[in-house]
């Protein structure tokens, strides 16, 4: 019997042996994740206590969130392999088929293939970052996560679209270094154009002494000048240079200083005129319009 139990034993010390180091692989394999995670939250905080600039910090966060993402696939697709080789499986045969397989699924996935690449490059080039404001594949909203498939973006009303990396073939960030502050307001042509100017600037120069705005603007207004003429109204424009973000929030509160200004000195902000006419006769004679009104009985 003791015989037996011993040769038993031998027979399954091999295995017991092949399990063990399919198990300290995949140890080793979660302490390399963990440490993985470890050193990129360290470096993310000591780039963070470096940096002064939000958006650099945003740049960051991003870069460490794919940093993340890489090293978990990496180290998962290694200990994969080893433990599969520890096994007694074959790892060519596996890698042969896998490039063939990758293959087939390449030519139906190229699109895929296409999201991941314009991810790679899209962080590489630094075009966005999570907390930026952008158009990209014909949405707009606020950037909440960038991975190197897709583009989470969140707009004004609150949706949320998932832009695949693949569609986006022009970037529009409005959160880049600073931003402009358009306004246009139309004026009545018998107005005054310098007096509505004037109006203009001492709104903008009270606004750069308010201490709501006086962060959030950045240089005094700059009068553009006469945009265009429309139907009813002398078209006017100006901007100011604001920090990135801002440029709503300080054209709302232009448009209304600047209306309560315009009443103050009575200028005129015009509704659209319309004239009307009735054609003439044969002769040449106009008729007369006639307004009747009836009187309530």
């Amino acid at each position: 019997m003791d015989g037996f139990d011993l040769s038993s034993l031998r027979d399954w010390l091999p295995l017991w042996r092949t399990l063990l180091r399919v198990g300290l692989i995949l140890l080793i394999a979660w302490v390399l994740l963990k440490f993985a995670r470890r050193l990129i939250r360290i470096f993310r905080n000591y780039m963070d206590g470096r940096v002064v600039d939000p958006e650099d910090r945003r740049r960051i966060e991003t870069l460490a969130r794919v940093f993340h993402y890489i090293a978990s696939v990496v180290i998962t697709l290694v200990a994969g392999m080893l433990a599969l080789s520890e096994l007694g499986l074959s790892i060519a045969p596996i890698l042969g088929a896998a490039g063939v397989v990758g293959l087939a699924v390449g030519f139906g996935a190229q699109s895929l293939i296409k999201d991941y690449f314009n991810g790679f490059f899209l962080l590489l080039e630094n075009q966005i970052r999570q907390g930026d404001v952008v158009e990209a594949g014909g949405k707009s909203g606020l950037v909440e996560e960038v991975t190197l498939r897709y583009l989470r973006l969140r707009d004004f009303e609150g949706s949320v679209h998932y832009v695949p990396n693949g569609l986006i073939t022009t970037v529009t960030n409005k959160s880049r270094g600073f931003a402009q502050a358009l306004v246009e307001v139309g004026i009545a042509y018998r107005e005054n154009v310098d007096e509505a100017f004037e109006a203009m600037r001492a709104v903008g120069a009270d606004m750069r002494v308010c201490p709501a705005f006086s962060d959030k603007i950045l240089e005094d207004i700059e009068i553009v000048g006469v945009e265009r003429w429309d139907d009813s109204a002398v078209a006017l424009r100006c901007r100011f240079k604001v920090r990135p973000l801002e440029q709503w929030n300080v054209r709302r509160e232009f448009l209304r200083r600047l209306k309560t200004a315009f009443e103050a000195r009575g200028i005129e902000i015009p509704y659209p005129h319309l004239t009307l006419y009735a054609g003439v006769d044969k002769q040449g004679h106009a008729p007369a319009f006639r307004l009747s009104q009836e009187t309530p009985s």
